[in-house]
């Protein structure tokens, strides 16, 4: 675990590590051409030794500020808080700076037999926190920057998270609520027939178990192939039929090119349910009703018409069936998925559902 978090910290802060030791890197360059220039000497060791002393104490003290402020990483939304709160460690910087990287040059001009010269004192600490205090502020600033940005990243991936978690409670909550609604429409048929015809009404409980034992295969998916789903309609069609016997005809017309495509589990079922419960079960004569499943450009169209109901203008089917695959939809493609019901120039009235393919 110790492991993988350091891995996470060292992937997430390359960027900003890379850029800091190219700039020290720039840094050494520049003082050795300033020395080779001014000096006429090839001792380049000297400006290398002034830059890397320098380069190794900042680091230090950066590394120690950055080990005790990741608790003020809360005020990047309050920008004054947040530097005010860094600008303490300058203090750090200018009382420790001096001492550690001209020490270090004492100590190895001194290993080499020859004496670093510099100005008295006073003037050097005025001079040094100087320059380190501009450093510090353009240090802070490119800080703040990193840090916001990372911040806003981690927010929007959190966000992002949360929605995909919302969206999966509200699916899981929405298919529980379909199964028991698609039971307890299938049960009626088969108690309407049970007393008056045994046979038919054994027949439709053998269909409806087959059924079930296919949306129970599903378990918790949302989206199923649509041979799958298909299975699952013709199932409930056909325990349906049963109950309407010579009252229902249907067509099926498929485009066996698409029957591995993903689409909502049980989305056919309610559509057909809607024909029978506003259509068939309400007049004598016989409906025909038509299944069909095409593409359409980039959209994948399954439509479920029938040529005897009837839709108010201003009517919006709706009821738990539809009123769930609506939500269903929503929640799986937001605005490239929709369901329509429309009323059929010639007569009757067509549902059509369009996903994104």
């Amino acid at each position: 675990m110790a492991d993988h978090r350091r891995m996470t910290f060292l992937r997430r802060n390359v960027v900003f590590v890379s850029a800091w030791i190219l700039f020290w890197i720039l840094m050494m360059l520049v003082a050795v051409q300033d020395f080779m220039r001014n000096e006429h000497s090839h001792a380049i060791w000297k400006p290398l030794l002034w830059e890397g002393s320098s380069a190794l104490v900042v680091t230090l003290l950066a590394l120690v500020q950055l080990r005790w402020s990741h608790a003020d990483d809360h005020l990047l939304g309050t920008p004054w808080r947040w530097f005010a709160r860094q600008a303490r460690w300058l203090s750090m910087y200018w009382i420790a700076f001096v001492p550690l990287a001209f020490g270090l040059r004492h100590g190895v001009y001194a290993l080499v037999g020859e004496t670093y010269r510099h100005d008295p004192v006073p003037q050097l600490f005025l001079y040094e926190s100087m320059k380190i205090t501009i450093f510090f502020g353009l240090f802070m600033a490119i800080r703040f920057g990193v840090q916001s940005y990372r911040a806003l990243l981690d927010a929007r991936l959190r966000a992002e998270r949360s929605n995909t978690l919302l969206r999966q409670a509200q699916l899981q909550r929405l298919g529980q609520q379909m199964q028991p609604h698609f039971l307890f429409n299938a049960l009626n048929t088969v108690s309407a027939l049970i007393w008056t015809d045994p046979a038919r009404a054994d027949a439709t409980l053998t269909q409806l178990a087959d059924v079930l034992r296919e949306t129970l295969a599903l378990g918790d998916r949302h989206a199923a192939p649509l041979a799958t789903e298909l299975r699952l309609a013709r199932g409930y069609a056909d325990v349906m039929a049963e109950r309407f016997a010579d009252r229902v005809a249907i067509a099926w017309q498929v485009d066996d090119a698409l029957l591995d495509r993903e689409v909502p589990v049980m989305s056919l079922q309610p559509l057909l349910e809607n024909v029978f419960k506003h259509t068939v079960e309400r007049r004598r004569g016989q409906t025909h009703i038509a299944v069909s499943v095409c593409r359409e450009g980039d959209e994948l169209v399954l439509g479920v018409e029938d040529d005897a109901g009837k839709l108010a203008a201003t009517e919006r089917p709706g009821g738990i069936g539809l009123s769930n695959l609506r939500a269903r939809i929503q929640a799986l493609y937001g605005d490239a998925g929709r369901l329509d019901i429309t009323a059929r120039p010639q007569g009757g009235v067509r549902a059509e559902m369009r996903l994104p393919c």
